[in-house]
C-alpha cells in the first residue's frame, strides 16, 4: 500500500518526466568534450594558418578539415546518446518492477489461497483419474494372466438376449470350439474399459470382448495409447468432441476419406492436440503405436458398422476408445 494516498507508480513517472527535463551526466560530458574539441581545433589551425593558406582548386583540403572537426564531435554526441537510451530502459525496467510488485501488494491473501486450492485441487483430480485408470488396466492384466477370467453364468448372453442386443461376427473359433457373436452391447462397453476395479459389468464385457481375436487386438493396442497419452496428463474423459452424425462414421466405414468425413475429427481442445502433434512428430515408439491403433480401429469398425444401429454407433463414439480415435485421426491426417 502507499503511504500518505499516493500512488508510487504515479510517483515513479513523474519522477522520470523530471529525470527527462534535466541535462544527463553523459550530455554535460558530451558538451564539455566538444567545446574543448572546438578549442583544440580552432587553436591548431590558428597556428598553422601558413601552412594551409595555399590554394586548393578541388576544394579537398576544406572538405577534410570540416571532417577534422565535425566527426569527432558527432562521435562524442552519438555515445551520449546510447548512454541515455540505455538509462532510459533500466528506468522503464525498474518502473515496471516496482509496478508488478505493488500489484502484488495490492492482492488480497483470500485471492491468493482460493486460486492455490482451485488448483491443487484439479491436480488432485487429475492424479485420482490416472490411478483409476491404471488400477483398471492392473486389475484386467492381473486377472488375465492368471486365468481367473472364467466366463460367468450371470454374465452369459441368452439367445434371447443376443437377439435383443444384435451380435458381431468377429474374430476366428477357439480350437475345438465354437465362436461364440459377441453382443454389441458388450463390444460398446469394452471400447470404454471398465470404470473403476470394482466395476463388474465392465470386466465381464471385457472378457468377453477379449476373447475375440480381432477385439482383443483392438482393445490392447487402445490399452496401449491411452496409457502413453496418459503421460502427457491427456484423458479420453476431459475431452469433448463434437459429436458427428452416423451416417458420418457409415461414410467413413465404407472407405470415404476427405471432407466428406472431416466432422469425425471433433475434437477442439488445443492442448490435447498440441501435445499428440508433438508426440507424433518425436517419438517414434508413441507413432508406432498410434498408427497400429488407427489400423485396428479401421478394421474393426467397418465390421462393427454393418450391424450397428445408429442408436449403437453414437453409443460407440462415447468411448474412451472412440475419443482416442477421434483425437489420434486428427492429428495424423485421417481425416484429411
Amino acid at each position: 500500500m502507499a503511504q500518505d494516498g499516493k500512488n508510487p507508480i504515479t510517483l515513479g513517472a513523474h519522477a522520470h518526466q523530471a529525470n527527462d527535463a534535466r541535462f544527463t551526466a553523459a550530455e554535460i560530458i558530451a558538451a564539455v568534450l566538444s567545446l574543448l574539441w572546438l578549442a583544440m581545433t580552432g587553436t591548431f589551425f590558428f597556428t598553422t594558418g601558413d601552412a594551409s593558406s595555399s590554394d586548393d582548386p578541388s576544394g579537398l583540403q576544406t572538405v577534410m578539415i570540416a571532417m577534422a572537426i565535425v566527426m569527432p564531435i558527432a562521435l562524442i554526441w552519438f555515445g551520449a546518446i546510447i548512454v541515455r537510451t540505455s538509462q532510459r530502459q533500466r528506468a522503464d525496467s525498474q518502473r515496471l518492477h516496482d509496478a508488478l510488485a505493488a500489484m502484488q501488494a495490492s492482492t488480497s491473501p483470500e485471492t491468493s489461497k482460493d486460486t492455490s486450492a482451485v488448483l491443487g485441487k484439479r491436480l488432485d483430480e487429475i492424479v485420482a483419474e490416472q490411478r483409476k485408470t491404471q488400477a483398471a488396466f492392473t486389475a484386467l492384466n492381473t486377472k488375465l494372466a492368471n486365468k481367473d477370467l472364467a466366463p460367468l453364468k450371470s454374465g452369459t448372453a441368452t439367445p434371447v438376449q443376443q437377439e435383443e442386443q444384435g451380435t458381431l461376427a468377429l474374430g476366428t473359433p477357439v480350437e475345438g470350439t465354437a465362436a461364440q457373436p459377441l453382443p454389441i452391447d458388450d463390444f460398446i462397453q469394452a471400447m470404454n474399459f471398465p470404470e473403476t476395479a470394482d466395476d463388474r459389468a465392465g470386466f465381464r464385457a471385457l472378457h468377453r470382448a477379449m476373447t475375440d481375436r480381432k477385439v482383443g487386438q483392438l482393445i490392447h493396442a487402445a490399452q496401449d495409447i491411452l496409457t502413453l497419452l496418459s503421460e502427457d496428463g491427456i484423458y479420453m474423459d476431459d475431452l469433448k468432441p463434437d459429436r458427428a452424425k452416423p451416417e458420418i462414421w457409415r461414410q467413413f466405414a465404407k472407405g470415404e476419406r476427405g471432407r466428406a468425413v472431416a466432422a469425425l475429427g471433433g475434437v477442439r481442445d488445443q492442448g490435447s492436440l498440441a501435445f499428440a502433434t508433438k508426440r507424433l512428430k518425436q517419438d517414434h515408439i508413441f507413432r508406432d503405436a498410434a498408427h497400429h491403433f488407427l489400423r485396428k480401429f479401421d478394421r474393426t469398425f467397418v465390421e462393427f458398422e454393418a450391424f450397428a444401429t445408429d442408436e449403437d454407433i453414437v453409443a460407440l463414439s462415447n468411448t474412451r476408445t472412440a475419443r482416442a480415435f477421434m483425437l489420434l485421426g486428427r492429428v495424423a491426417g485421417t481425416f484429411d
